[in-house]
């Protein structure tokens, strides 16, 4: 059985667009998965500490048959060829790779969460997300419209579209 997932990128070290196009070609060939679109992609001040460069962030929509799980891991190994490190929370990174949406289900595991806690509340992945799935509800009903109603975009630019080859607007 296969589902529709979104998945959230951000980066904001080592040439961030670069590795946001590596990983989506990298998401593109996963196994029983195929890459449907990107979005564009959009710099934001970073969420956490200030004290970092700003992040760039889209958001992939993918189909797959793997489960959350192997999703997951699949994920955390592409973050790893980044040379992903957490020093701290919310802090610089290669590259961040996010689960959004997984079908219609609802995961609330200790590693696993989806929907992506505070997925609502944040304009670097809510606009992006409304640029390739504008009619989207979330599992609980609630639909994507409604949340951006209530997040401000103000901060975040739009760069360029998602596609690998990095063309600008």
């Amino acid at each position: 059985m296969t589902e529709i997932t979104y998945i959230g990128l951000g980066s904001n070290l080592d040439q961030p667009l670069q590795q946001l196009q590596d990983a989506v070609i990298e998401l593109a060939s996963l196994p029983d998965t195929s890459l449907i679109t990107t979005s564009s992609w959009y710099r934001s001040a970073p969420m956490g500490p200030q004290d970092q460069p700003d992040f760039i962030n889209g958001v992939a929509k993918l189909q797959t048959s793997l489960s959350p799980r192997k999703l997951l891991e699949a994920l955390q190994a592409i973050e790893q060829t980044h040379l992903r490190k957490k020093d701290r929370h919310w802090g610089p990174r290669t590259l961040d790779l996010d689960i959004l949406l997984y079908g219609g289900q609802i995961i609330d595991d200790t590693d696993l969460q989806i929907p992506h806690p505070g997925l609502h509340l944040r304009n670097f992945v809510l606009l992006p997300l409304a640029e390739i799935a504008e009619q989207l509800i979330f599992p609980d009903g609630t639909p994507l419209a409604l949340h951006l109603e209530n997040c401000p975009s103000d901060g975040i630019v739009r760069l360029s579209s998602g596609d690998p080859c990095g063309t600008t607007d």
